[in-house]
């Protein structure tokens, strides 16, 4: 039995509307679909795990909270399979126009300790942009039920860099974020995928300069409010971070169960299906990737330098046996003051999270 799995991914495909620029894995909701789903998705669930503690699960989507109350009770049915540590962070994420005051009451019911909403901008003319439906009352109504049943561990969602987007719109939509009195913001900058209405529709990404700005008000703002910019995208209140989302950014593995759902085990990632047709028949997986050990030290490099802790030198040569400066050149990176090296750590400077990637191709493999 491997002891290095703690963590699950449930995804729930199902949405009440399609917004424009999803491309997440996602269909309409149906409920004839949804009770063969959470046949399917109990089946792969029983022939994989292997009675591990879990210390985070995490339901994502789609959209959880389209589901019913009856739906959601069997979901929660299905996931009382996995042993949960005591301090399990449970997180769900929701749509505050279908998270209801019932289903709040069965997410408590069932130990949900966290949720995250989708937001993204409360800007009439952007939403409709992005196909977005969202109302600052049923923000409001939401977050106060939410607070109302004890779940105060919410994260909410904010996408900028729309089209059409000025600083003053994203200042109003930070703004009343802020007033929300949440501890966990996430931020992320649309980015046009394919296969998407924004893309079929011919939408172009905002100039970069326009984006960096952005992103450097958000960092501003948020840290002037007491909230840590603890990974690239991710702003908490201390001891809010997300432990789920930790584990990815640390490099440990995971379970993903559901359609389009990823699992990393024994050093082989899984991808599924993202054809709920062939999801329903048993079809799960679609891809497997073996990791070797020169993947996963790029992994942790890439994935570790994310975060405002970086790497942890010590745990890097734990698990590979070999220091990470034998293995990589990055020396240079840290004489520009653009990385930033002590005798446990080596991590990005906080101005320089923006350009990570690039940062990213110029540490080299000796």
């Amino acid at each position: 039995m491997s002891k290095r799995i703690d963590a699950v991914y449930i995804h729930i495909p199902f949405c009440n509307y399609i917004c424009a620029y999803c491309d997440f894995c996602k269909v309409f909701y149906n409920r004839e679909y949804v009770n063969k789903y959470l046949e399917a998705l109990d089946k792969e669930i029983k022939a994989n795990y292997k009675g591990e503690i879990i210390t985070s699960l995490y339901i994502g989507g789609g959209t959880p909270s389209s589901l019913s109350l009856d739906e959601l009770e069997r979901l929660f049915n299905i996931l009382k399979i996995f042993t949960l540590s005591k301090d399990c962070e449970i997180t769900m994420e929701a749509n505050t126009d279908s998270l209801t005051l019932d289903k709040i009451k069965l997410l408590k019911k069932y130990g949900v300790n966290r949720v995250s909403l989708g937001i993204e901008t409360i800007n009439k003319k952007l939403q409709e942009v992005i196909e977005r439906r969202t109302s600052k009352e049923s923000i409001i109504n939401c977050i106060n039920n939410l607070k109302k049943e004890g779940i105060t561990n919410i994260n909410v969602d904010l996408i900028y860099a729309i089209k059409g987007e000025t600083l003053d719109d994203l200042k109003k939509d930070i703004d009343f974020l802020i007033s929300l009195d949440v501890p966990h913001i996430s931020t992320y900058s649309l980015i046009i995928e394919d296969n998407t209405k924004l893309k079929i529709n011919g939408v172009k990404n905002i100039d970069k300069s326009i984006d960096r700005e952005m992103y450097d008000m958000i960092s501003s703002i948020l840290k002037n409010n007491n909230y840590i910019h603890y990974e690239i995208s991710n702003f908490s209140k201390k001891g809010y971070s997300s432990k789920h989302n930790l584990k990815y950014w640390y490099n440990l593995e995971y379970y993903g169960f559901g359609v389009g759902a990823s699992s990393y085990i024994d050093n082989i990632r899984y991808t599924n299906t993202r054809s709920i047709t062939n999801y329903i028949n048993g079809k799960t997986i679609l891809d497997k990737e073996i990791v070797t050990i020169k993947d996963k030290m790029f992994y942790e490099v890439m994935l570790n330098l994310r975060t405002n802790k970086g790497i942890d030198k010590e745990i890097f040569k734990d698990k590979y046996k070999t220091n990470i400066d034998d293995i990589f050149e990055y020396k240079d990176l840290v004489k520009d003051k653009v990385l930033f090296e002590d005798r446990k750590y080596l991590r990005v400077k906080e101005e320089y999270f923006y350009v990570l990637d690039e940062i990213i191709c110029k540490i080299m493999v000796k």
